[in-house]
């Protein structure tokens, strides 16, 4: 994996400042790397060849999810690259227009994901590199359903039976995954959409 801070190199034209120039553009390097290892998406960089530039700690713990447990920094998931070929593919066609490609990913309800891909022509690079996001559905709507449950004041099993709802998840698979009745569910998702509805009323 190359560092980011050393491929962004920028002509300085003050050489006399050299020094603190050099030191400030570090820090933002340092700065804007943390930020990209804090997020919760995964972010990829990849060469045109396929060369894993960059990956985030989300990303490296996605790709070994797609490669069922095997991570290799350099081996970027099939799934993924055929994604970044599509968009080789179609880039001629719509040369005038940003391209962003997208795709969805299911490996089971608690892992969905949502692909996209774009080229990045950075200053610094001879050649453009593929910018790859990687969002964890399931982890957007949990955190959706959790401030819903605030929002909403529900109790805890309320709260249980509407985070799986909202994973889209049948009021059968709710009743099975919590041992409880449809009835209970039903019961439940009564109660819930009573107090969004007088929630909504406020607003």
């Amino acid at each position: 994996m190359i560092a980011l801070t050393k491929t962004l190199v920028k002509a300085i034209a003050e050489p006399q400042k050299l020094d603190s120039i050099d030191l400030h553009d570090s820090k933002r390097a340092d700065f804007l790397q943390e930020v990209i290892e804090g997020l919760e998406d995964g972010i990829l960089i990849l060469s045109q060849t396929g060369e894993v530039v960059h990956a985030n700690a989300s990303a490296r713990r996605v790709c070994c999810q797609f490669n069922q447990g095997n991570f290799n920094p350099n081996f970027v998931p099939p799934v993924i690259w055929n994604l970044c070929e599509s968009l080789f593919n179609s880039r001629y066609l719509f040369s005038d227009r940003l391209l962003i490609l997208s795709d969805e990913i299911v490996l089971d309800k608690s892992n969905i994901f949502r692909i996209r891909v774009r080229l990045l022509d950075l200053e610094g690079f001879e050649v453009p590199c593929l910018l790859v996001t990687i969002e964890n559905q399931y982890e957007s709507v949990k955190n959706v359903a959790l401030t819903e449950v605030k929002k909403f004041d529900l109790t805890p099993r309320e709260a249980e039976i509407w985070f799986l709802y909202r994973s889209n998840y049948s009021y059968k698979e709710i009743a099975t995954k919590l041992y409880i009745t449809i009835n209970t569910v039903k019961k439940h998702m009564k109660n819930i959409h009573t107090k969004r509805q007088a929630n909504m009323s406020y607003v």
